[in-house]
């Protein structure tokens, strides 16, 4: 066996121990061990390791847990970013450890160094790493070929730590997930996918509102509803007064991702039915929380009123953006 099958044989194998984890003055819970795994999918992790990532976030975020390791973080990002290359480096800061930020410009794989390469020689300096770049597969060759833990920080295919700062926002909002409805209105990008695999996983209805061309991807539903089951709802509609209707949680993101800035001003008149605004929101639960992943174009996919109004939960959010990662990296990293 290559090295590279080694490594990848033993994530394998660390998603399928079964441990305990301790942290200060908490007491011991039951979890399944995530020390060593990756994650560059939501469907990467069981509802069950969700909510352990969820309940260390939420004690951190307390001060009540403060694992501590002393490890190098290298952040390797193709893609603009604010939160979470602030949030991951704070994060890392707040654990014990250190940041490398390896942004394209300042390494060789902006001379084309192949990722292949790039990862076994980082695998052999870091402990971790976070990658942000545009294609899927390019995210899981340098996690085959490194035995690090490998964390998905954006690509065009899903965002999963963002999903999880923004269940970890829902939790604290209304107690639980399981039951409550999530509505996702704008463009079936990258975000969509990851809530929707999310939301099935802790078991919340999600609907997602899109222009027809602009769908979830066929793969991404069919493995939605596998998990869902006949537990929970898993609507797609161009419909977007239908799949607020009633709902918990109203969720958008911006018309034209990163890499797509070309299309954004095409793009404003097909999504134009599917703004937040306060018409939209007035059909969701009166309880209803808004989030926006953010950067947000006001006015846009979302109205200045509805950001700023009393059910925006939008900053709580992306302050749990810290919260939910340092969680992760902390477990991944067998600190917790």
């Amino acid at each position: 066996m290559v090295r590279s099958d080694c490594q990848a044989a033993t994530k394998r194998l660390s998603r399928n121990l079964v441990g305990f984890y301790f942290y200060a003055g908490i007491g011991v819970g039951r979890m399944v061990v995530l020390n060593g795994r990756d994650l560059l999918s939501m469907a990467d992790l069981s509802s069950a390791e969700i909510q352990a990532i969820l309940e260390l976030a939420a004690e951190m975020k307390a001060g009540r847990a403060k694992p501590r390791c002393e490890k190098t973080l290298g952040l390797l990002f193709q893609k603009a970013s604010t939160r979470t290359r602030v949030s991951f480096s704070v994060g890392i800061f707040q654990l014990g450890g250190q940041v490398l930020d390896l942004n394209a410009s300042v390494t060789q794989v902006s001379r084309g160094e192949p990722m292949i390469d790039t990862a076994r020689v980082l695998d052999r300096y870091l402990d971790i790493v976070a990658i942000r770049t545009f294609d899927q597969k390019e995210l899981e060759t340098f996690a085959h070929y490194a035995q690090i833990p490998v964390i998905n920080a954006l690509t065009d295919w899903e965002h999963p730590c963002q999903v999880l700062a923004d269940l970890q926002t829902v939790q604290e909002e209304f107690g639980s997930l399981k039951g409550l409805t999530l509505t996702y209105v704008g463009d079936g990008n990258n975000m969509a996918h990851s809530l929707m695999l999310g939301a099935a996983l802790v078991g919340m209805n999600v609907r997602i509102a899109s222009p027809p061309d602009y769908q979830p991807h066929p793969d991404i539903v069919a493995q939605t509803k596998a998990i869902a089951g006949d537990r929970t709802e898993v609507l797609i509609t161009t419909d977007p007064q239908k799949a607020a209707q009633g709902s918990h949680v109203i969720y958008t993101d911006v018309w034209a991702s990163m890499g797509q800035e070309d299309l954004a001003e095409s793009r404003v008149p097909i999504f134009q039915p599917y703004q937040v605004n306060d018409e939209l929101i007035s059909r969701a639960d009166a309880s209803a929380i808004v989030l926006h992943c953010l950067p947000a174009h006001r006015e846009e996919e979302i109205t200045d009123a509805v950001i700023e109004g009393p059910q925006s939960r939008v900053w709580d959010q992306a302050e749990n953006r810290l919260h939910a990662q340092k969680a992760l990296m902390a477990m991944l990293l067998g600190a917790a």
